[in-house]
């Protein structure tokens, strides 16, 4: 293992012994101790702002249900399906490192909707600032990755 890599290490989720997970503080030398997409840090926590946004925007207004509802669930969505669609494509570098790229930008979309969501007054501040800090530190863990594609792919 590599001693001096920053915080992108740190991405494994492991199951403990009641199935709960939880966050394994190790450093990752390349891809071995990372089976699945599912095993990212950076999945999990989408998957899990995705959820959230599913939550809340059950309790916005019917003329809303075929615009913005609609496209802040796409968007949330697909942060995790192109980190899904990445990771099989990881013997293709190039590729990879494109669908990194998409899941980034959907997550700046998120960010676009969650705004309208906030100024419409469909959601309040702390909501907003939390998803929105949220959505920047996925980015961020995304950028990460897509820097160090070669530890990943193979």
């Amino acid at each position: 293992m590599r001693g001096s890599e920053d915080g992108l290490e740190k991405v494994i989720r492991l199951e403990n012994e009641k199935g709960r997970r939880h966050i394994k503080d190790t450093k990752v030398e390349k891809n071995r101790n990372i089976r699945h997409f599912r095993d990212l840090q950076v999945y999990r926590r989408a998957f899990d702002a995705a959820m959230a946004i599913f939550q809340f925007t059950k309790n916005f207004p019917t003329e809303e249900k075929y615009s913005m509802v609609d496209q802040v669930r796409r968007s949330s969505r697909s942060v995790c399906s192109n980190l899904a669609e990445g990771w099989r494509k990881r013997r293709y570098p190039a590729v990879f490192k494109n669908k990194i790229t998409d899941s980034m930008q959907e997550a700046s979309e998120t960010q676009c909707w969650l705004e309208f969501c906030l100024e419409c007054k469909y959601i309040d501040k702390d909501t907003f600032a939390e998803l929105d800090d949220e959505y920047e530190q996925l980015i961020s863990m995304l950028n990460s990755i897509e820097r160090k594609a070669e530890k990943f792919c193979f």
